[in-house]
């Protein structure tokens, strides 16, 4: 969990000409990732680890609670997680069904369809996203009925990802939703979206306050933010190799 180890997995992908050229060659990667690979270094950097681009313009007694090289994923790693976010003949990606209430909630692999609230969505034999309604002021009358009891008594949970807008930062919204979180014991992890929106400067400003929130507040939160875009797929292939691992399919 040391700092250090993420900055090795990073070398190792950035300073070994070799690794790339084998994982670009190797069979089971897939043709989108494979392309990913043939970037410029600073490119391929800036896609797969986007926090390093700001942690540049931090001072060095700056960087001590900056935890952005907790999880270390090598390079095989990323490919294999990416594999599995991959569609194919023998890996589908299915809609499954949708829930309202947790005994709404499919007994999978043979799901009944629902009124669309709780979007449930198998990726291939690994594992089942779960894309839930928000919460705040648009969340449907339904909500404690429908997500938080799903949270509390869905036993093969893995994770809990918030999902947080880097441009205005944490809101009252956010506020409730990582105090349900900590309340039901969640282990969760806050992804910062839009990140594309966002200059380096406003950036690395709103990452620094929700670091220190992360910090000081939770107590199940893990302590690595996951900044992404939709838009430029930055940080994407990282959320989605911590998605395959702590699901146990990097095992």
């Amino acid at each position: 969990m040391a700092a250090p180890g993420l900055r090795l997995g990073a070398e190792r992908l950035f300073e070994m000409p070799a690794v790339l050229e084998r994982l670009s060659r190797y069979n089971s990667t897939s043709q989108a990732f494979a392309e990913v690979l043939r970037l410029p270094k600073q490119q391929l950097r800036k896609l797969l680890y986007p926090l390093q681009e700001v942690e540049r313009f931090l001072a060095p007694d700056g960087r001590q609670d900056f935890h952005l090289r907790i999880f270390d994923p090598s390079p095989e790693d990323i490919a294999r997680a990416d594999n599995i976010f991959t569609a194919t003949e023998r890996n589908r990606i299915d809609y499954v069904s949708s829930a309202v209430r947790i005994d709404h909630a499919p007994d999978l692999p043979r799901p009944e369809g629902h009124t669309k609230k709780m979007n449930f969505f198998k990726v291939g034999k690994h594992f089942t996203v779960v894309d839930m309604p928000g919460y705040g002021f648009r969340a449907p009358e339904d909500f404690v009925d429908m997500v938080e009891t799903y949270l509390k008594e869905r036993r093969n949970l893995k994770r809990t990802f918030l999902l947080v807008d880097s441009v205005v930062g944490i809101q009252k919204t956010d506020n409730t939703a990582i105090e349900m979180c900590e309340e039901f014991a969640l282990p969760y992890v806050i992804v910062l979206t839009k990140i594309d929106k966002s200059s380096k400067g406003h950036l690395l400003k709103q990452v620094l306050q929700i670091q220190k929130f992360v910090n000081m507040k939770t107590q199940g939160c893990f302590p690595q933010l996951f900044p992404v875009s939709a838009v430029t797929f930055s940080g994407i292939h990282l959320l989605r190799c911590f998605i395959a691992s702590v699901t146990g399919n990097l095992d």
